[in-house]
């Protein structure tokens, strides 16, 4: 179909064929002899002289992926027994599945074919014997072996699949989800790997392993061309399918550097979303047993894309929330008096989206500044901020006391969010004198930045909003002009493993260090600190700043 061809697995051999047997006997006639009745039923015989010689033999062969499929190992051998040779040889885990059939010409001693079994051999002959015997015992043993060498090699790809489906499940946006996929595939196969997640858009988040991605991968262009195939392969189809697409149809350079490869692929879809996803990795390079580890991971990929793609849109939305409803720096409204710089720093795009939010609000009796954050990372968070913002801003109409709104705001939220709470920080400024009535609820408090130099934190406290917890008075102060008061989220200073106190002395040190006479203060302030603390961080930062206006009357002390 389209130049794609469907996989179907190739039988096994039979136990005789293309096996190899490593005998191991100080005389030459005995190699000799053996070797010709391990040849007649189909065996290659590789013969060495010493117990020395077969391990040195078994160590190149190992790192060659060519271990013999037994071992045929005389017990009296000059400068290693039989027995020692084969207890080395099972103490190395990688060579541990190679049957060991030990063999003597001494008469038969009970105690001899014990010590065999000890040491982890898998058999004990006497010779000379009849050949159909030799030939018997080496095949039920090579049969044993592989037994053996296939279950543990089944369990250690089940053991590498599932770790890879963890790091894939973990994955916090779908450039991540392609990478650890595609990490995950060059595991199973051992060789490069590349993986698609299509985005609703049908835009590609590529991933390649990593010995891969060290070198130039393809450019856009070969992206879009995997993509358009992928979205037609997936087109009305659901489930898992592996195939394999020739070079003319599958971009040169993803395996490696400028070489054009077949592709083998396994690709899925998801069964909500119906987001593809497709594992490719070097046709050349096919092991049967490959498919399904394959088809697994890339099942597991597609189903680990739907709630990132949920998550996206969600983040998506709650942004646009946000820019909507927050006023950016030219859209804030006149304040008579004050100057007033606001910031804010939407978090890392791998974070989830915050309640930060702040507001500026012309009143009767002064400017109403807040800052504050929804607890918890949601849309719903985004949505309660809004709610927030516009409830103080009616409650403004009647009142400005900001103990009076805090607790309003407090009996909004128990009343229409009762498992929400939020924190916030009011200030009421009087522009003509500088008095300054602050109330806070379970926020960061504001920061006051002297003009003659220093800063200190307002001591003002209270209960988070949406407990019903009495709350103190505000706390009463006085801006004198060049004073600033700076109101920022946790997001800012907040870091897993440094104690709280920490961060906020950290703040207060650098905000009294921050240029302050310049008539751009207020922006200096905010950039300062944006620039030491606010890179990369897990959480948004809101951040609001004011001082009196130039030629505003002085307050009374």
């Amino acid at each position: 179909m389209d130049g794609y061809s469907e996989q179907t697995d190739t039988s096994r051999t039979e136990d005789g064929a293309d096996t190899t047997v490593l005998v191991v006997d100080d005389v030459a006639a005995n190699r000799y002899a053996l070797g010709a009745v391990l040849r007649r039923a189909g065996h290659r015989v590789v013969p060495v002289a010493s117990a020395n010689e077969a391990l040195v033999e078994l160590d190149v062969r190992l790192h060659a992926g060519r271990l013999p499929d037994a071992a045929l190992v005389d017990v009296g051998l000059p400068d290693m027994n039989g027995f020692e040779l084969c207890r080395r040889v099972k103490a190395q885990p990688l060579m541990s599945t190679v049957p060991v059939v030990h063999f003597s010409a001494a008469a038969p001693d009970p105690r001899h074919r014990c010590r065999g079994l000890d040491a982890g051999g898998d058999a004990y002959l006497t010779v000379p014997a009849d050949p159909w015997e030799i030939q018997a015992v080496v095949g039920a043993a090579v049969r044993g072996g592989r037994r053996r060498s296939g279950a543990e090699t089944l369990v250690r790809r089940l053991t590498r699949l599932s770790e890879a489906v963890v790091t894939v499940q973990a994955a916090r946006c779908l450039g991540e989800l392609a990478r650890a996929a595609a990490e995950g595939a060059a595991g199973l196969t051992g060789g490069p790997a590349a993986v698609f997640v299509l985005g609703p858009e049908d835009e590609p988040h590529r991933g390649l392993s990593r010995h891969r991605a060290a070198l130039a991968p393809p450019d856009a262009s070969a992206d879009d061309a995997v993509a358009r195939t992928v979205t037609r392969l997936c087109a009305g189809r659901g489930g898992v399918r592996n195939l394999v697409v020739p070079s003319p149809l599958w971009p040169a350079g993803y395996f490696r550097p400028g070489v054009e490869e077949h592709a083998r692929l396994a690709v899925a879809v998801a069964p909500r979303s119906r987001t593809p996803v497709c594992v490719a990795t070097p046709a050349g390079r096919r092991d049967p047993a490959d498919d399904g580890l394959l088809a697994r991971l890339a099942e597991a990929t597609a189903l680990a894309a739907e709630p990132l793609l949920m998550y996206q849109a969600e983040r998506q939305i709650a942004l646009t929330l946000q820019h909507s409803f927050l006023p950016q720096p030219h859209r804030l409204p006149d304040l008579p008096g004050v100057d007033l710089v606001v910031r804010y720093v939407p978090a890392s795009r791998q974070a989830e989206i915050g309640g930060d939010f702040y507001a500026a609000i012309r009143t009767g009796e002064g400017i109403l500044v807040a800052v504050g954050d929804v607890v918890g990372h949601s849309l719903e968070a985004a949505t309660v901020m809004v709610e927030i913002r516009h409830a103080l801003r009616a409650h403004c109409v009647e009142t400005s006391d900001p103990g009076v709104l805090a607790a309003r705001l407090d009996r909004m939220l128990q009343h229409y969010h009762p498992d929400v709470t939020a924190t916030v920080c009011l200030a009421l400024v009087d522009p003509s004198g500088g008095r300054t009535r602050v109330a806070n609820a379970g926020h960061l408090p504001p920061l006051l930045v002297r003009a003659g130099g220093g800063a200190g934190y307002v001591d003002a406290c209270g209960p988070l909003l949406g407990l019903g917890l009495d709350r103190t008075e505000p706390t009463e102060l006085c801006l004198a002009p060049g004073d600033r008061l700076l109101m920022v989220t946790d997001g800012l200073i907040e870091t897993r493993g440094t104690d709280l106190s920490v961060s906020l002395e950290q703040l207060r040190t650098a905000a009294a260090d921050a240029p302050a006479d310049a008539p751009a203060s207020l922006d200096a302030l905010c950039d300062t600190l944006l620039g030491r603390f606010g890179h990369d961080r897990e959480d948004d930062i809101a951040m609001l700043a004011l001082r009196l206006s130039r030629g505003a009357p002085d307050g009374a002390g």
